[in-house]
C-alpha cells in the first residue's frame, strides 16, 4: 500500500504528462473496444434481418448470391421460380407457410418488392420481432403500396401520397410505369432492415404494371389503363424466391433436400443460417486485419507510456536516491515504476471504457437510423474482458522495462546525481 501511496503521489506531481499518457491509453481502448462492438453488432443485425424463416427458395445459384438478393436485395435473381412449381411446393406436408417475393423494378433508387399481404405477418426480424405499422396498412387495394421508413424519412412521403414505380434496376429512372402510379397506404416502422429501404407492393400489382409490356418496355398500341387492369387475371406467372416456414424444424433439411432436386426446375432451397456463416467465412480476413489495426493502436499507447516514464527517469534520480537513503530497497524502487505503469493502465483501460460506453449511447439512435446497424450496449462479454485484461497485463509487463532500469540506477547512485 505504501508502494501505491507513492506512485499515486508522483503521477500527481507529474499531472499533465500522466493525463495525456491515460488518455492515450483510453482513446486505444475505446477503438479497440468500439472495432469489436461494431464487428459482433454488424453480425448481429444481419443475423437479425430475418428471423423465423426456416428456408429461402430461388433459382439454382450459390447460396450467397440467393441470400444477398432474397433478403438483402444485393445483386439480382439469375433466374425466377414458375408459379405452378411454388404452389406445388407448398403442397408438401411439412410445410406450414410460404411467401413470396418478386424483385426487379425500384422507385428512386430503392428496390420494389412485390408479395403477399402475409409477408407483414411472415416476416420476423431481431428475435422474432414483427414488423410494425408507424401508420397506415397494409396494402388492400390494387395500387396500395407500403414503403418503409428510411423511404419515407428520405423521400417525405406520408400516407395517401403518389408512387411511380421505375422498371428495371438502378438509381436512375428511364422507364416508368407512370399510367399505372400506386398510393402509399401504409409507412413501416423502423427496423434497422432492408425492409427500410424497400417499397412493399402486391404480388398482382407487379403482374398488372407488366400487363403490357415486352421485353423491357410498352408495347406499342397494346397500353392496358390502370381501370381496365384490374378486369384481368393477374395471377403471377413466375416470382423472383420465396420464404419458407415449416412445422417443425426437424424436417429442414429433408424439406431443403427435396427442393435443391425438385426434377420439373432447377431451383435452390438455402438456411439462413449457414448462407450467413459462409458470408462471415468470406468477411473473416477483413474483420481480422481491422482487429488487428486496431491492436496496434493499443500497443502504440503503451510503447508512449514506457517512453514517458524512461524520459522522466534522469529527473527522478535524486528522488530514487532520497527514497534508498530513507530504508527503501531496490525492490520497492522497482515496485513504484511497476506500480504507476499499473496505474496508468488501468485507468486508461476503465476510461477508454466509458468512453466508449458514453459514445454508444449517443450514437446509437443515429446509426441504427443511418445504416441500420444495431449495435446493443450491453455488458463486456467475457471475450473483452480477457482482452481488457491482457492488455492491464501488457501493460504492467511494459512497465518492468524502466523499474528494472530504476533499480539498476538505486543500486549505484547515492545521495549525488551523477553528471
Amino acid at each position: 500500500m505504501i508502494v501505491l501511496r507513492l506512485a499515486l503521489q508522483s503521477l500527481r506531481n507529474r499531472w499533465g504528462t500522466a493525463l495525456l499518457t491515460a488518455l492515450a491509453i483510453a482513446l486505444s481502448i475505446m477503438l479497440l473496444l468500439g472495432v469489436e462492438k461494431v464487428r459482433t453488432g454488424a453480425r448481429q443485425s444481419f443475423t437479425d434481418t430475418i428471423a423465423g424463416t426456416d428456408l429461402i427458395v430461388g433459382a439454382r445459384s450459390g447460396s450467397l448470391n440467393l441470400l444477398l438478393y432474397a433478403v438483402f436485395r444485393i445483386g439480382n435473381a439469375t433466374n425466377n421460380i414458375t408459379w405452378d412449381s411454388l404452389q406445388e411446393i407448398a403442397k408438401a406436408p411439412e410445410i406450414a407457410w410460404v411467401v413470396p417475393v418478386s424483385l426487379g423494378d425500384t422507385h428512386r433508387g430503392f428496390r420494389v418488392l412485390g408479395t403477399s399481404v402475409d409477408y407483414f405477418e411472415r416476416y420476423k426480424y431481431r428475435r422474432n420481432q414483427a414488423l410494425q405499422f408507424s401508420v397506415g396498412k397494409p396494402f388492400a387495394d390494387l395500387f396500395d403500396a407500403v414503403i418503409g421508413a428510411d423511404v419515407a424519412s428520405k423521400l417525405g412521403y406520408k400516407v395517401g401520397d403518389r408512387v411511380v414505380i421505375a422498371h428495371g434496376l438502378g438509381n436512375v429512372a428511364f422507364v416508368e410505369h407512370d399510367d399505372k402510379p400506386f398510393v402509399v397506404s401504409g409507412i413501416l416502422a423502423k427496423t434497422g432492415t432492408p425492409a427500410d429501404r424497400t417499397v412493399h407492393v402486391s404480388l398482382e400489382a407487379i403482374e398488372a404494371i407488366h400487363v403490357d409490356w415486352q421485353s423491357g418496355g410498352r408495347a406499342a398500341g397494346q397500353g392496358v389503363s390502370a381501370d381496365d387492369v384490374r378486369r384481368k387475371n393477374l395471377t403471377p406467372q413466375a416470382v423472383t424466391a420465396a420464404m419458407i416456414g415449416l412445422k417443425s424444424r426437424i424436417a429442414t433439411f429433408k424439406v431443403q433436400r427435396a427442393i435443391n432436386e425438385y426434377p420439373k426446375e432447377a431451383l435452390t432451397a438455402i438456411v439462413p443460417g449457414a448462407a450467413l456463416q459462409e458470408l462471415w467465412g468470406l468477411v473473416g480476413t477483413a474483420e481480422t486485419a481491422l482487429s488487428a489495426v486496431s491492436l496496434m493502436v493499443v500497443v502504440t499507447a503503451l510503447l508512449g507510456m514506457v517512453t514517458m516514464i524512461l524520459t522522466t527517469l534522469n529527473e527522478r534520480r535524486r528522488e530514487m536516491a532520497i527514497l534508498r537513503s530513507v530504508g527503501a530497497g531496490p525492490g520497492t524502487i522497482l515496485g513504484l515504476l511497476v506500480s504507476e505503469a499499473a496505474v496508468l493502465v488501468i485507468v486508461g483501460v476503465v476510461a477508454g471504457a466509458a468512453l466508449l460506453y458514453a459514445a454508444l449511447l449517443m450514437a446509437q439512435p443515429w446509426i441504427d437510423r443511418a445504416y441500420g446497424l444495431y449495435i446493443p450496449i450491453s455488458a463486456p462479454t467475457s471475450y473483452e474482458l480477457m482482452l481488457l485484461s491482457g492488455i492491464v497485463a501488457a501493460g504492467i509487463l511494459a512497465g518492468l522495462l524502466p523499474a528494472l532500469r530504476a533499480y539498476r540506477l538505486s543500486l549505484s547512485d547515492g545521495m549525488m546525481v551523477r553528471v
